[in-house]
């Protein structure tokens, strides 16, 4: 499905990029408005999910993300559904005569994609897939600019963009909201559970551990620097300072710390 793997590192930075997604404040009522548009066509979309294993909020984020949600043509590249695809990929679907519906042209580019055969439905599974999606080519040439497919109008992307599959353009703003930040709205109002659908449940993400560092402590640690005399040094080691931090604003040590008394 790519030529990327995701490996523990790359799930930790979709893991922190998702937790610290801040939608820009001027484009919240346009998020806002797209999520109310993916919520009342979630029967849509969750027919095509239902027939691809793929959850319904992942489709919806793929469509609005490739067509800007039109049900009219096709989602693999936005060729009208009364033929078969004439742009690459052409001749898609293969089975059926046209007119097609849109589902039947969904669920094709899902199984042509291998999503359908993908099982880690997690924050960062999903992230991967949508990823994949929208290009591998701001991670691999262009690392300081978040891919706009997943990141657009929130604070972790502001420019820079590809204008053709080749062509890079330094000065450039996509133009849609991306799919990330999509679900992250969503996730936000409840409205879908990433654990339901495969994030292993393993305990509490966060506990006391000197030895190893993760991105979630690391996020932590950014937001008690943010409180009035708390500092704590960010290297993503949840130690003793930090589960002191942490006592300080919730009057519990962080799990795991000797002084929180939990039986051994």
């Amino acid at each position: 499905m790519s030529r990327i793997v995701l490996t523990e590192e790359l799930r930790d930075d979709y893991r922190r990029a998702f937790a610290t997604c801040m939608i820009r404040e001027e484009r919240a009522a346009e998020v806002e408005a797209l999520t109310e548009t993916l919520l009342a066509r979630r029967t849509r979309y969750q027919t095509v999910g239902e027939r691809s294993n793929v959850p319904w909020f992942v489709v919806a984020a793929l469509h609005y993300a490739d067509t800007g949600g039109d049900f009219s043509v096709h989602p693999h590249n936005g060729d009208p559904l009364t033929e078969r695809t004439r742009h690459l990929p052409d001749g898609r679907p293969v089975e059926g005569e046209p007119p097609f519906t849109w589902e039947d042209s969904a669920v094709d580019i899902l199984q042509m994609h291998h999503f359908d055969q993908w099982r880690d439905w997690s924050t960062a599974g999903s992230l991967f897939v949508l990823e994949s999606r929208g290009g591998w080519g701001y991670r691999l040439h262009h690392p300081d600019v978040p891919s706009p497919y997943l990141w657009n109008y929130s604070t972790h992307y502001r420019q820079g963009k590809y204008v053709t599959d080749d062509a890079w353009n330094e000065s450039v703003i996509a133009q849609r909201c991306g799919a990330a930040v999509l679900l992250r709205r969503l996730a936000e109002r409840g409205l879908i559970d990433f654990a339901a659908e495969g994030e292993p449940a393993a305990g509490p993400p966060l506990r006391y551990d000197e030895s190893e560092t993760s991105s979630w402590a690391e996020t932590l640690q950014v937001f008690l620097n943010t409180l009035p005399g708390i500092f704590v040094k960010v290297d993503g080691r949840a130690g003793p300072r930090t589960s002191e931090a942490f006592h300080r604003l919730t009057g519990l040590y962080l799990p795991g710390d000797p002084r929180s008394g939990e039986p051994d």
